[in-house]
């Protein structure tokens, strides 16, 4: 099983270990993931202006790159997934966007979102199966485990495509397919704050409070999460260790 492996800018500084143990439990899985040679950064976050086509060029080469190899494209940060993947769907739907995309890069064969996008957890989940990782399990999890979404895995609806962004359970049934016990509570797919912790990281602060006090009064001995930045304003805190997902997964696969 082989696929396009866009890895992003974090993964390759700030958030080294969310892509290491996720290339580690890859290969255990018996899945390749290649990496794109001359991926760029796709800008982090999703630009507002419909008519602003430069931030997003370098999705869209990645995009037409994994397609032209018959391959989909899959990511691990959740910050890449979503521009990725709300750049794939604009290919589709803006035909200005798709004429001056294409015109601007001078692909050899035209590109209009014709590709797939997926996280690495969609991998995980449609591509290999959550029963079929529970088999090779053999460092079983055992302890309780808060899944936190934040704003950029699930919204919007529309274009992500992934799960429920109100009632999710796609990490909930990772934690079980560990040997984990999930645990719901009521702010796991509330914002963290984002960016807001570069000018007011007070307000992130309280943000971030809401939703790790959230968690431990509703049972959970540590949160897990996809994203690098969800992850730094999260455990600024220090009240509960927050995990990188791939992190529980070698862990569970015993390659950690």
């Amino acid at each position: 099983m082989k696929f396009s492996y866009y890895p992003g800018c974090t993964l390759k500084t700030k958030a080294q270990e969310l892509e290491k143990y996720g290339l580690d439990s890859a290969k255990a899985l018996g899945v390749e993931l290649e990496e794109q040679k001359e991926w760029q950064c796709c800008g982090a976050v999703y630009p507002l202006g419909s008519d602003e086509i430069a931030s997003r060029l370098s999705s869209v080469r990645s995009l037409a790159s994994a397609h032209s190899k018959g391959e989909k494209l899959v990511t691990i940060c959740s910050a890449c997934h979503h521009v990725l993947k709300r750049t794939n769907e604009d290919l589709k739907k803006d035909e200005n966007f798709r004429r001056k995309a294409n015109n601007y890069l001078e692909l050899e064969n035209q590109y209009n979102g014709e590709g797939s996008v997926i996280h690495y957890l969609e991998m995980l989940r449609d591509e290999i199966g959550f029963d079929a990782i529970k088999e090779k399990v053999t460092n079983p999890l055992n302890r309780k485990i808060g899944a936190y979404y934040g704003c950029m895995l699930l919204k919007p609806k529309k274009d992500m495509q992934m799960d429920d962004p109100e009632n999710p359970t796609i990490i909930e049934d990772f934690i079980k397919a560990l040997g984990g016990t999930p645990v719901v509570y009521p702010y796991r797919t509330e914002c963290c704050g984002a960016y807001l912790a570069v000018n007011n990281k007070e307000l992130t602060d309280r943000m971030s409070e809401k939703i790790t006090k959230s968690a431990m009064e509703n049972g959970a001995e540590e949160i897990v999460t996809a994203c690098p930045l969800c992850k730094y304003n999260l455990e600024l805190r220090e009240e509960i260790s927050v995990k990188y997902f791939t992190e529980l997964l070698a862990e569970a696969l015993g390659v950690k």
